[in-house]
């Protein structure tokens, strides 16, 4: 009998033969036949596992798939989903391994070297750093803009409160910079009504939401005439082409599908369901013909956390079905909360967040109380033995916030070697955040109703090529 890993392998391969008996629009009794047999194979899945098959979702190893040549210490899978992360290491999720599960290439250096000779600029932090570490068909992207030819940027935000944190913040800075470096146009997607959907949430409530965040998107300093700010709730209503292309979408992707990739169950809403679709419909340029009239040869260049794959896994699945190009991606790691890198930062939780409404004291008494330290338990031994800086999350947003890359190895050798304590590394990140924040808070103040208006209001762009 097969172990629950070779049977989720299995299971895998047997999806991908399936879809690709489709695609090549195989005779209807051979597609039935390897549609009976996945599911025939998710059944005995269940069955062996306890659990239903999820795409990107391995089971946890047993003595008889354990390799003994794999570290001990790794005995749980990370659960890394659009709605749940979650790892038992300190170190965060292993990234590594997330690149050889979602099946996405690493940006190596030389990536990082052709965006600096073909933008001419100094490749942002992030890049350098590994904070954006993923990638699909950037290289394609590249090619194109190198022979002229457009594409464009596709971000998004689920508004589920009034506030961000600054684990939000991240896709934004980098695609501001994306932006800037490349001179192209932006779409933002407020997903208020998948808010709506999965949470406890009135309509209203999402909606007002989509409008106090967008404040904040626009306080990153996007220019208003290259990017396009909108609600789900209000603009899928108002665009036929956006709305046709959903249906599109729909139409090429079964419930099985949305099963296997999201873990939807039968007591699911609908409206979850179907929901993927309107995800999938920013990637596609004649989406927005105020922008590219019914242009749909336009590429789309996604920057998001790597937890949104699946969904686009999915639309890169179904594009060349609908006849229109693939977007490629570029993923970020996890914000990791306050208490540790086991879990990403969450809005539900004040003191796992440090939210752009923070006040400087409010930021000083979270660091100070509720960040995770990497150092030895007294200062003796601190002194003697150095502290972690892989575990320590005051390090690890200093890998985030802090430009200077000389300063930041400093700090990380001093940490290491125990010249610095955890209190004087604490205090690095506070004298980093609280001027960061407050200059947001400033700029913030200075968007009005009017310039949310002016972003959300479809309109033609201006952009160079």
């Amino acid at each position: 009998m097969s172990s629950p890993m070779e049977l989720y392998e299995q299971l895998t391969a047997q999806g991908l033969a399936v879809r690709e008996i489709k695609a090549q629009k195989g005779e209807k009794a051979e597609v039935e036949a390897a549609v009976q047999r996945l599911l025939r194979m998710k059944e005995d899945y269940k069955h062996l596992t306890g659990r239903d098959y999820q795409a990107g979702r391995p089971p946890a190893r047993t003595d008889d798939d354990a390799d003994p040549a794999e570290d001990e210490e790794e005995d749980e899978d990370d659960q890394v989903d659009p709605w749940n992360v979650s790892t038992s290491s300190a170190k965060g999720v292993d990234y590594a391994k997330l690149i050889v599960r979602f099946g996405s290439c690493k940006i190596e250096q030389e990536l990082v070297d052709r965006i600096a000779r073909v933008t001419g600029k100094t490749p942002h932090h992030f890049l350098r750093r590994g904070i954006f570490f993923s990638h699909r068909d950037m290289h394609q992207i590249l090619d194109a803009y190198e022979s002229q030819k457009s594409f464009y940027l596709y971000t998004g935000r689920g508004p589920s409160s009034g506030a961000m944190h600054v684990g939000h913040m991240i896709p934004f800075l980098f695609t501001k910079w994306l932006q800037d470096v490349f001179d192209v146009p932006l779409v933002v997607q407020m997903t208020d009504d998948e808010k709506y959907l999965w949470k406890d949430l009135s309509l209203e409530d999402c909606h007002r939401y989509t409008l106090e965040n967008a404040r904040d998107i626009i306080a990153c300093g996007f220019h208003p005439d290259k990017t396009f700010i909108f609600s789900d709730l209000d603009y899928m209503g108002a665009s036929p082409a956006f709305y046709r292309n959903v249906v599109k979408v729909q139409k090429h992707v079964t419930f099985n599908q949305v099963k296997g990739i999201f873990g939807f169950t039968d007591s699911d809403c609908i409206g979850k369901i179907s929901f993927p679709a309107i995800q999938a419909a920013p990637s596609f340029s004649n989406s927005f013909p105020q922008i590219f009239g019914d242009r749909n040869d336009v590429q789309c260049l996604i920057p998001c956390a790597i937890d949104q794959d699946p969904y686009f896994r999915m639309t890169r699945d179904v594009a060349p079905r609908i006849g229109y190009l693939k977007p490629a991606l570029l993923h970020s790691t996890f914000f990791p909360a306050l208490q540790g890198a086991q879990t990403k930062m969450s809005a539900s939780d004040a003191n796992s967040s440090i939210f752009l409404t923070d006040t400087a004291k409010q930021i000083k008494n979270k660091v100070n109380k509720h960040a995770f330290s990497g150092g030895k338990d007294t200062v003796e031994e601190h002194r003697k033995f150095g502290g972690n800086p892989d575990v320590d999350v005051s390090f690890m947003y200093l890998t985030f916030f802090l430009e200077d890359d000389e300063q930041l190895e400093k700090i990380r050798q001093d940490y290491r070697s125990g010249a610095l304590l955890t209190g004087e590394l604490k205090k690095c990140l506070i004298e980093t955040l609280q001027p960061m924040i407050a200059a947001h808070q400033e700029r913030r103040r200075l968007v009005t109703d009017e310039t949310v208006r002016q972003f959300m209001t479809p309109r033609k762009l201006h952009f160079s090529r």
